[in-house]
C-alpha cells in the first residue's frame, strides 16, 4: 500500500499579507492551501502525483504563461532523492482581466498533475519541491510553498487527477492542424517570432500564446489575427543578456485560446 502524502501549508510573503502559515487561526481568511494528492503508476513507469491549490473566495494564481501582469510559478525540486524527472501536465486556464491587461490562470483552485520519473524505478522517492507562485485578488503578491512527500511505486487512478489531466488543452493535430510554420528575425533586444498555422478556428476571440522551453526568456502578448483558414501570432522574445539569440523549432510551444473555454496545443514548430 502506498503511504499518504504529506502536506504542508504554504506561508504568505510580503505586500500586507500576514507572514503567518496560510491556515494559522490568527489569519481569518486563509490566503492559500497547499497539498500533494497520491497518485499512481502510470504504464510507462512513472508515477503520477498532483498539487492542489485551494485559494480564498476572490482569489486567483497563474499558469505557467500567465500572461502581461501574472507572476509565473517556479518549482525548486533539488531537496527531492531518487528524482531522475518531473513534468507538468497544465489543465486549461481561463483568461481573466486585471487592471485592463490580460492574464491566464485558476479562480480559487487547481489540481496540477505531475508526472515524476525515479532513478530507481523499484525503490521509493522523496519529494522536496520549493515553490514560488502568485495570487491575486485586488493585488497581486509572491508567495513561497513548501511541498514534501514520499512516493512509494504502486496506487490506483485518482478521479480528481484524471479529471484534470482530462482538461487539458487538445492535441493542434486533434483539432484540424495541417501545418506549422515559425520564423525568427533579430530585433534590438532578441528575436521576433512569428508563427503561422492552418488551423481552423478555435472560436470567436483566438488568443495565442508563444512560449519558449526556456523560462528565463520573456515573451511578449503574442498579436494574433486569422485570415480565412491561416492563424498568425507574433511575439518578441528578450533573453537575459538582451541580444539576438539562436531559436530552435523544437522548443516552441504554441496554445490557441477560443474564448469560449476551447483551447488547442502544438510542441514544436519547423522554421
Amino acid at each position: 500500500m502506498k503511504h499518504k502524502l504529506r502536506s504542508f501549508i504554504a506561508a504568505a510573503a510580503g505586500l500586507g499579507l500576514p507572514l503567518a502559515p496560510a491556515f494559522a487561526e490568527t489569519t481569518p481568511v486563509p490566503v492559500v492551501k497547499a497539498e500533494l494528492i497520491d497518485g499512481w503508476r502510470t504504464a510507462s513507469g512513472s508515477e503520477m502525483v498532483a498539487m492542489r491549490l485551494v485559494l480564498a473566495p476572490g482569489w486567483k494564481t497563474y499558469w505557467r504563461a500567465p500572461g502581461e501582469a501574472g507572476i509565473p510559478p517556479r518549482f525548486d525540486w533539488s531537496g527531492s532523492t531518487n528524482l531522475a524527472a518531473v513534468t507538468f501536465h497544465w489543465p486549461k486556464p481561463v483568461m481573466f482581466d486585471l487592471s485592463g491587461m490580460r492574464t491566464f490562470g485558476y479562480q480559487e483552485s487547481l489540481v496540477l498533475p505531475i508526472e515524476i520519473t525515479a532513478q530507481d524505478p523499484g525503490a521509493p522517492i522523496q519529494l522536496k519541491a520549493a515553490v514560488e507562485i502568485g495570487v491575486c485578488d485586488n493585488i497581486c503578491v509572491p508567495m513561497s510553498l513548501s511541498l514534501t512527500g514520499r512516493i512509494v511505486p504502486g496506487g490506483a487512478a485518482v478521479p480528481e487527477i484524471q479529471s484534470a489531466l482530462d482538461n487539458q488543452p487538445e492535441a493542434a493535430r486533434a483539432a484540424g492542424l495541417s501545418a506549422a510554420e515559425c520564423e525568427a528575425e533579430p530585433i534590438s533586444d532578441g528575436m521576433r517570432l512569428t508563427a503561422r498555422l492552418t488551423l481552423p478556428p478555435v472560436g470567436p476571440e483566438e488568443v495565442a500564446v508563444l512560449e519558449l522551453a526556456d523560462q528565463s526568456v520573456w515573451v511578449s502578448l503574442a498579436e494574433t489575427s486569422r485570415n480565412g483558414g491561416e492563424l498568425s501570432a507574433t511575439a518578441d522574445l528578450v533573453p537575459a543578456s538582451a541580444q539576438p539569440f539562436a531559436v530552435d523549432g523544437k522548443d516552441i510551444r504554441i496554445t490557441v485560446f477560443g474564448g469560449t473555454g476551447r483551447a488547442v496545443e502544438l510542441q514544436g514548430c519547423a522554421g
